[in-house]
Protein backbone atom coordinates (compact mmCIF):
# COMPACT_ATOMS: atom_id res chain seq x y z
CA UNK A 1 0.00 0.00 0.00
CA UNK A 2 1.28 3.48 -0.86
CA UNK A 3 2.17 5.65 2.14
CA UNK A 4 -0.49 8.25 1.37
CA UNK A 5 -3.14 5.55 1.24
CA UNK A 6 -1.99 4.25 4.63
CA UNK A 7 -2.18 7.76 6.08
CA UNK A 8 -5.69 8.27 4.71
CA UNK A 9 -6.76 4.91 6.11
CA UNK A 10 -5.34 5.79 9.53
CA UNK A 11 -7.26 9.08 9.54
CA UNK A 12 -10.47 7.44 8.38
CA UNK A 13 -10.20 4.65 10.95
CA UNK A 14 -10.14 7.14 13.82
CA UNK A 15 -11.57 10.50 12.68
CA UNK A 16 -10.17 13.29 14.83
CA UNK A 17 -11.63 16.68 15.69
CA UNK A 18 -9.83 19.25 13.54
CA UNK A 19 -10.45 23.01 13.69
CA UNK A 20 -9.94 25.08 10.53
CA UNK A 21 -10.00 28.70 11.71
CA UNK A 22 -10.00 30.44 8.31
CA UNK A 23 -13.33 29.30 6.90
CA UNK A 24 -13.94 32.61 5.15
CA UNK A 25 -11.30 31.51 2.61
CA UNK A 26 -12.95 29.39 -0.14
CA UNK A 27 -9.98 26.99 -0.21
CA UNK A 28 -10.40 26.22 3.48
CA UNK A 29 -14.14 25.74 3.12
CA UNK A 30 -13.55 23.36 0.21
CA UNK A 31 -11.04 21.38 2.26
CA UNK A 32 -13.52 21.16 5.15
CA UNK A 33 -16.14 19.74 2.79
CA UNK A 34 -13.66 17.17 1.44
CA UNK A 35 -12.53 16.07 4.89
CA UNK A 36 -16.09 15.64 6.08
CA UNK A 37 -17.41 13.93 2.94
CA UNK A 38 -14.54 11.40 2.95
CA UNK A 39 -14.77 10.72 6.67
CA UNK A 40 -11.18 11.87 7.26
CA UNK A 41 -11.89 14.19 10.19
CA UNK A 42 -14.64 15.73 12.27
CA UNK A 43 -14.27 19.34 11.22
CA UNK A 44 -15.10 22.59 12.97
CA UNK A 45 -15.02 25.51 10.54
CA UNK A 46 -14.70 29.04 11.87
CA UNK A 47 -16.31 31.93 9.98
CA UNK A 48 -17.27 29.67 7.11
CA UNK A 49 -20.39 28.60 5.25
CA UNK A 50 -22.76 25.93 6.50
CA UNK A 51 -21.57 22.60 5.15
CA UNK A 52 -22.95 19.08 5.58
CA UNK A 53 -21.32 17.28 8.49
CA UNK A 54 -19.20 20.30 9.45
CA UNK A 55 -19.62 22.21 12.73
CA UNK A 56 -19.86 25.95 12.12
CA UNK A 57 -18.40 28.33 14.70
CA UNK A 58 -18.27 32.10 14.85
CA UNK A 59 -15.36 32.91 17.16
CA UNK A 60 -16.75 36.35 18.00
CA UNK A 61 -20.04 34.88 19.22
CA UNK A 62 -18.85 31.65 20.85
CA UNK A 63 -20.76 31.08 24.12
CA UNK A 64 -17.56 30.05 25.89
CA UNK A 65 -15.49 33.01 24.66
CA UNK A 66 -15.23 34.52 28.20
CA UNK A 67 -13.97 31.18 29.54
CA UNK A 68 -11.36 30.90 26.78
CA UNK A 69 -10.26 34.48 27.43
CA UNK A 70 -9.96 33.77 31.14
CA UNK A 71 -7.64 30.84 30.44
CA UNK A 72 -5.51 33.05 28.19
CA UNK A 73 -5.45 35.84 30.78
CA UNK A 74 -4.25 33.48 33.52
CA UNK A 75 -1.63 31.91 31.24
CA UNK A 76 -0.08 35.27 30.36
CA UNK A 77 -0.84 37.46 33.37
CA UNK A 78 2.75 37.30 34.60
CA UNK A 79 3.81 38.72 31.22
CA UNK A 80 1.46 41.68 31.52
CA UNK A 81 -1.68 40.26 29.87
CA UNK A 82 -4.84 42.13 30.95
CA UNK A 83 -8.34 40.71 30.94
CA UNK A 84 -9.63 43.09 28.21
CA UNK A 85 -6.64 42.32 25.99
CA UNK A 86 -7.06 38.57 26.55
CA UNK A 87 -10.69 38.82 25.47
CA UNK A 88 -9.75 40.77 22.34
CA UNK A 89 -6.97 38.34 21.42
CA UNK A 90 -9.15 35.29 21.98
CA UNK A 91 -11.54 36.60 19.32
CA UNK A 92 -8.76 35.94 16.82
CA UNK A 93 -9.61 32.64 15.05
CA UNK A 94 -6.02 31.33 15.01
CA UNK A 95 -5.54 31.90 18.74
CA UNK A 96 -8.99 30.63 19.63
CA UNK A 97 -8.46 27.43 17.63
CA UNK A 98 -5.16 26.82 19.44
CA UNK A 99 -6.83 27.38 22.81
CA UNK A 100 -9.57 24.90 21.99
CA UNK A 101 -6.91 22.34 21.14
CA UNK A 102 -5.07 23.08 24.39
CA UNK A 103 -8.26 22.58 26.40
CA UNK A 104 -9.08 19.29 24.66
CA UNK A 105 -12.07 20.58 22.71
CA UNK A 106 -10.31 19.58 19.49
CA UNK A 107 -7.46 17.25 18.60
CA UNK A 108 -5.62 19.59 16.23
CA UNK A 109 -5.77 22.74 14.17
CA UNK A 110 -4.52 23.86 10.77
CA UNK A 111 -4.18 27.54 9.82
CA UNK A 112 -2.08 29.87 7.74
CA UNK A 113 -3.97 30.02 4.46
CA UNK A 114 -4.67 33.65 5.38
CA UNK A 115 -2.65 34.31 8.55
CA UNK A 116 1.12 34.61 8.38
CA UNK A 117 3.40 31.77 9.41
CA UNK A 118 4.69 33.95 12.25
CA UNK A 119 1.18 34.43 13.68
CA UNK A 120 0.20 30.78 13.21
CA UNK A 121 3.35 29.32 14.76
CA UNK A 122 3.38 31.91 17.56
CA UNK A 123 -0.15 30.93 18.58
CA UNK A 124 0.82 27.25 18.63
CA UNK A 125 3.95 27.89 20.68
CA UNK A 126 2.37 30.27 23.18
CA UNK A 127 -0.98 28.53 23.67
CA UNK A 128 -0.46 24.82 23.00
CA UNK A 129 3.18 24.79 23.98
CA UNK A 130 6.03 22.35 23.68
CA UNK A 131 5.62 18.68 24.53
CA UNK A 132 7.33 17.85 27.85
CA UNK A 133 9.74 15.38 26.24
CA UNK A 134 10.63 17.54 23.21
CA UNK A 135 13.81 19.57 23.30
CA UNK A 136 12.58 22.02 20.69
CA UNK A 137 9.61 22.63 18.40
CA UNK A 138 10.70 22.01 14.82
CA UNK A 139 9.16 20.99 11.52
CA UNK A 140 9.30 18.33 8.86
CA UNK A 141 8.12 17.73 5.34
CA UNK A 142 6.45 14.46 4.50
CA UNK A 143 8.00 13.49 1.17
CA UNK A 144 6.10 10.92 -0.90
CA UNK A 145 7.76 9.15 -3.81
CA UNK A 146 5.10 7.08 -5.52
CA UNK A 147 5.39 7.67 -9.27
CA UNK A 148 5.98 4.67 -11.51
CA UNK A 149 9.43 5.76 -12.67
CA UNK A 150 10.74 6.87 -9.27
CA UNK A 151 14.13 5.31 -8.42
CA UNK A 152 13.08 5.05 -4.76
CA UNK A 153 9.48 4.61 -3.66
CA UNK A 154 7.79 5.23 -0.35
CA UNK A 155 7.47 7.92 2.26
CA UNK A 156 10.26 9.90 3.90
CA UNK A 157 10.61 12.51 6.61
CA UNK A 158 12.81 15.54 5.81
CA UNK A 159 13.67 17.79 8.79
CA UNK A 160 14.03 20.59 9.63
CA UNK A 161 13.08 22.33 6.40
CA UNK A 162 10.84 25.08 7.69
CA UNK A 163 11.51 26.44 11.17
CA UNK A 164 14.85 26.14 13.02
CA UNK A 165 17.48 28.13 11.13
CA UNK A 166 20.78 27.06 12.69
CA UNK A 167 20.32 24.31 15.27
CA UNK A 168 23.11 23.61 17.74
CA UNK A 169 24.03 20.01 18.62
CA UNK A 170 21.32 19.61 21.26
CA UNK A 171 18.69 21.13 18.98
CA UNK A 172 19.79 18.95 16.06
CA UNK A 173 19.48 15.88 18.28
CA UNK A 174 16.01 17.00 19.39
CA UNK A 175 14.95 17.55 15.77
CA UNK A 176 16.15 14.05 14.85
CA UNK A 177 14.36 12.41 17.77
CA UNK A 178 11.12 14.28 17.01
CA UNK A 179 11.42 13.32 13.33
CA UNK A 180 11.85 9.67 14.31
CA UNK A 181 8.66 9.94 16.37
CA UNK A 182 6.92 11.61 13.41
CA UNK A 183 8.00 8.66 11.27
CA UNK A 184 6.39 6.24 13.72
CA UNK A 185 3.18 8.24 13.88
CA UNK A 186 2.68 9.40 10.32
CA UNK A 187 4.36 6.67 8.26
CA UNK A 188 3.75 3.87 10.78
CA UNK A 189 7.30 2.68 10.12
CA UNK A 190 10.32 1.91 12.29
CA UNK A 191 12.58 4.97 11.83
CA UNK A 192 16.05 4.79 10.31
CA UNK A 193 17.68 8.18 10.72
CA UNK A 194 20.49 9.75 8.65
CA UNK A 195 22.25 12.91 9.86
CA UNK A 196 23.19 14.46 6.53
CA UNK A 197 26.36 16.38 5.72
CA UNK A 198 28.94 16.99 2.99
CA UNK A 199 31.11 14.27 4.56
CA UNK A 200 30.66 10.56 5.19
CA UNK A 201 32.26 8.83 8.17
CA UNK A 202 35.17 11.25 8.37
CA UNK A 203 35.86 11.64 4.65
CA UNK A 204 36.25 15.38 5.26
CA UNK A 205 37.49 17.42 8.19
CA UNK A 206 35.82 20.64 9.29
CA UNK A 207 34.81 22.19 12.63
CA UNK A 208 31.13 22.16 11.58
CA UNK A 209 31.12 18.37 11.64
CA UNK A 210 31.66 18.36 15.38
CA UNK A 211 28.10 19.54 15.89
CA UNK A 212 26.77 16.51 14.00
CA UNK A 213 29.01 14.11 15.94
CA UNK A 214 27.81 15.61 19.21
CA UNK A 215 24.19 15.37 18.11
CA UNK A 216 24.68 11.72 17.19
CA UNK A 217 26.11 10.97 20.62
CA UNK A 218 23.18 12.71 22.31
CA UNK A 219 20.65 10.76 20.24
CA UNK A 220 22.29 7.41 20.95
CA UNK A 221 22.50 8.17 24.66
CA UNK A 222 18.81 9.12 24.83
CA UNK A 223 17.51 6.39 22.50
CA UNK A 224 20.02 3.55 22.25
CA UNK A 225 17.54 1.44 20.30
CA UNK A 226 17.08 4.04 17.53
CA UNK A 227 18.82 3.23 14.24
CA UNK A 228 20.76 6.42 13.43
CA UNK A 229 24.04 7.37 11.79
CA UNK A 230 26.00 10.42 10.67
CA UNK A 231 27.72 12.37 9.44
CA UNK A 232 26.71 10.91 6.09
CA UNK A 233 26.23 12.21 2.55
CA UNK A 234 22.85 11.82 0.93
CA UNK A 235 23.99 9.31 -1.69
CA UNK A 236 25.65 7.09 0.90
CA UNK A 237 22.56 7.21 3.07
CA UNK A 238 20.19 6.41 0.22
CA UNK A 239 22.15 3.72 -1.62
CA UNK A 240 23.18 0.54 0.21
CA UNK A 241 26.07 -0.16 -2.19
CA UNK A 242 27.55 3.34 -1.87
CA UNK A 243 27.13 3.23 1.90
CA UNK A 244 28.94 -0.12 2.06
CA UNK A 245 31.94 1.49 0.31
CA UNK A 246 31.95 4.87 2.04
CA UNK A 247 30.81 3.81 5.51
CA UNK A 248 31.31 0.07 5.97
CA UNK A 249 30.78 0.40 9.74
CA UNK A 250 27.50 2.30 9.38
CA UNK A 251 24.76 1.52 11.88
CA UNK A 252 22.15 1.84 9.13
CA UNK A 253 20.78 -1.53 8.05
CA UNK A 254 18.87 -0.18 5.06
CA UNK A 255 17.67 2.95 3.31
CA UNK A 256 16.76 5.68 5.82
CA UNK A 257 13.21 6.98 6.00
CA UNK A 258 14.23 10.01 8.10
CA UNK A 259 16.72 12.55 6.71
CA UNK A 260 18.02 15.26 9.06
CA UNK A 261 19.59 18.29 7.39
CA UNK A 262 22.29 20.25 9.23
CA UNK A 263 20.48 23.58 8.95
CA UNK A 264 17.40 25.24 7.54
CA UNK A 265 19.11 26.43 4.35
CA UNK A 266 20.14 22.94 3.27
CA UNK A 267 16.83 21.44 4.36
CA UNK A 268 14.69 23.97 2.54
CA UNK A 269 16.80 23.72 -0.61
CA UNK A 270 16.87 19.93 -0.42
CA UNK A 271 13.14 19.36 -0.15
CA UNK A 272 12.42 21.79 -2.98
CA UNK A 273 14.93 20.08 -5.27
CA UNK A 274 13.32 16.72 -4.46
CA UNK A 275 9.88 18.21 -5.10
CA UNK A 276 10.59 20.21 -8.26
CA UNK A 277 13.17 18.04 -10.01
CA UNK A 278 12.56 14.65 -8.42
CA UNK A 279 8.79 14.82 -8.65
CA UNK A 280 8.17 13.94 -5.01
CA UNK A 281 5.02 15.15 -3.29
CA UNK A 282 5.84 17.42 -0.35
CA UNK A 283 3.33 17.85 2.50
CA UNK A 284 4.26 20.45 5.07
CA UNK A 285 5.85 22.05 6.85
CA UNK A 286 4.36 19.97 9.65
CA UNK A 287 5.21 21.07 13.19
CA UNK A 288 6.63 18.51 15.61
CA UNK A 289 7.45 18.75 19.29
CA UNK A 290 4.20 20.47 20.30
CA UNK A 291 2.07 19.17 23.17
CA UNK A 292 -0.81 18.74 20.70
CA UNK A 293 -0.94 19.02 16.89
CA UNK A 294 -1.13 22.41 15.20
CA UNK A 295 0.10 23.09 11.69
CA UNK A 296 0.83 25.95 9.36
CA UNK A 297 -0.04 26.41 5.69
CA UNK A 298 1.51 28.36 2.87
CA UNK A 299 -0.67 31.30 1.87
CA UNK A 300 -0.40 29.97 -1.70
CA UNK A 301 -1.86 26.60 -0.70
CA UNK A 302 -4.64 24.80 -2.54
CA UNK A 303 -7.67 23.03 -1.09
CA UNK A 304 -5.84 19.74 -1.63
CA UNK A 305 -2.82 21.06 0.31
CA UNK A 306 -5.08 22.02 3.21
CA UNK A 307 -6.79 18.64 3.11
CA UNK A 308 -3.43 16.83 3.19
CA UNK A 309 -2.15 18.95 6.09
CA UNK A 310 -5.36 18.33 8.04
CA UNK A 311 -5.10 14.58 7.47
CA UNK A 312 -1.51 14.52 8.71
CA UNK A 313 -2.58 16.63 11.70
CA UNK A 314 -5.30 14.09 12.47
CA UNK A 315 -2.83 11.20 12.30
CA UNK A 316 -0.42 13.12 14.57
CA UNK A 317 -3.19 13.11 17.18
CA UNK A 318 -3.27 9.30 17.18
CA UNK A 319 -1.12 7.45 19.74
CA UNK A 320 2.24 6.46 18.28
Amino acid sequence: MKPLERILEAARANPRRIILPEGNDPRVAEAAAILSARGLARVTLMNGPDLPGVVALNPDEAPDLPELADHWHRMRAARGMTAPRALAEMRDPIRQAAMRVRLGQADGTVGGAVATTADTVRAALQIIGKAPDAGIVSSFFLMLSCSGGAPVKGGMIFADCGLVIAPDAAELAAIARSAAQSCRQVLAEVPRVALLSFSTAGSASHPSLGRIHEALALIRAAEPGLEVDGEIQFDAALDDAIRAKKAPRSHLTGRPNVFIFPDLASGNIGYKIAQRLGGLTAIGPILQGLAKPANDLSRGCTADDITAAAVVTAVQANPA
